[in-house]
């Protein structure tokens, strides 16, 4: 479809129980949760085990063709611990997987298709019995990591640090670098005394921020009509 074509007040029912589904659904699943999620398709986040935790404004894009997966393991050894920040933003497809423990700090970015996992599931010699090879992974504050990357078990990726598409992390990465490739490296250095914006500056004022988001609707979409809406989901042409 080239176009958006749900009428204002459809978006508006779709936001309310996108709400509702959050907070009656979700929220529940996680051992805390911050105010002002923004999740999309709340039901395609797929959270299993305790210990999962995250921030204020958290935001979500989830689908059914790529679910948003955050699992902790437990064993009789140990539990897994995940915790994510203030103002992060998960896309879809990201797999967090820990028997022991992920830590996200603030501000941080996750592109879609990351994994990050703080096990290899299996020794070397003992293949059938799992949760004995565990180390925690770090993420520090405003951490951007880049499309389908791949970070390993013991990792620690410093502030304001980027990991470029298509990685995979095997070793610490400092702060304020660009590291890419298999295993990653520094390639660029980031000057950490320029001014950096980040995500939590979109939510100074967290009701001028939706407020925004549902005016810019509003002048985009505000001739959109409920039967013409119907009719481009059953019959639609090229101009839709």
């Amino acid at each position: 479809m080239r176009k958006n074509h749900t009428p204002l007040f459809v978006k508006s029912l779709q936001r309310k129980l996108n709400r509702w589904l959050v907070e009656k659904k979700l929220r529940p699943q996680f051992d805390k949760l911050g105010v002002h999620p923004a999740i999309h398709q709340p039901l395609t986040v797929q959270i299993t085990g305790c210990d999962i935790e995250a921030g204020d404004y958290l935001h979500i894009i989830s689908n059914r063709h790529q679910p948003v997966t955050l699992t902790s393991w437990r064993s009789k050894q140990q539990r897994g611990y995940i915790h994510i920040g203030h103002y992060c933003l998960i896309s879809p497809g990201v797999q967090l997987a820990a028997a022991q423990s992920i830590m996200i700090g603030n501000n941080c970015m996750l592109a879609a298709e990351v994994t990050i996992s703080d096990c290899d599931w299996h020794g070397t010699y003992n293949r059938i019995r799992p949760f004995r090879c565990t180390s925690p992974v770090t993420l520090a504050d405003n951490v951007w990591v880049g499309l389908r990357t791949i970070i390993c078990k013991g990792v620690s990726i410093g502030e304001n640090s980027i990991i470029g598409a298509g990685s995979v992390v095997t070793h610490n990465i400092p702060a304020n670098v660009i590291a890419a490739g298999n295993p990653a490296k520094i390639v660029k250095h980031i000057n950490p005394k320029r001014r950096m914006l980040k995500r939590e500056f979109l939510f100074q004022n967290s009701g001028d921020y939706w407020q925004t988001q549902e005016e810019l609707e509003r002048a985009f979409n505000a001739n959109n009509r409920f039967f013409y809406w119907l009719k481009t989901l059953i019959w639609p042409s090229q101009k839709d």
